[in-house]
């Protein structure tokens, strides 16, 4: 099963140095992952000041600077894994950096049949570099 896990945490939650340290070890347990044919993909996100917001309501588009809703925390990351099980999604979880200075929420996919496969993007995609892990 595939489990999203959502990283939280507050702006400045680390030092530059320690910020660092922390995406390093996130590779690092990419890469185990990897290895262990768990991972999907992963990624930190952009800062919170350079969040979009899209709502239609009533057919009219509204785009807002920001996130949805104002909170101390906000998503910083994520990793996507396939596991078997709930307990193989939290202890990954727990190996997070980012769990140990904010939160890290596990949800599970939903899988809808009949989807796109992925195509990479030859533009952005360097070869030694790839996403996509073959099961």
């Amino acid at each position: 099963m595939k489990y999203l896990l959502l990283i939280y945490s507050e702006p400045n939650a680390w030092s530059p140095n320690e910020h660092a340290v922390a995406l390093a070890e996130s590779v690092a347990l990419c890469h185990v992952l990897n290895e262990q044919r768990q991972y999907i993909a992963a990624s930190p996100l952009q800062p919170i000041e350079t969040a979009t917001t899209v709502r239609v309501r009533s057919g009219k588009l509204e785009v807002v600077d920001g996130p949805y809703a104002e909170t101390k925390e906000h998503l910083a990351g994520y990793f996507l894994v396939d596991v078997e099980t709930l307990e193989q999604a939290i202890e990954i979880a727990s190996r997070i950096p980012g769990s140990r200075r904010g939160a890290t929420e596990i949800r599970p996919i939903v899988e809808l049949d009949n989807l796109p496969l992925r195509t990479p993007n030859t533009a952005t995609q360097t070869p030694e570099y790839n996403h996509d892990v073959t099961p």
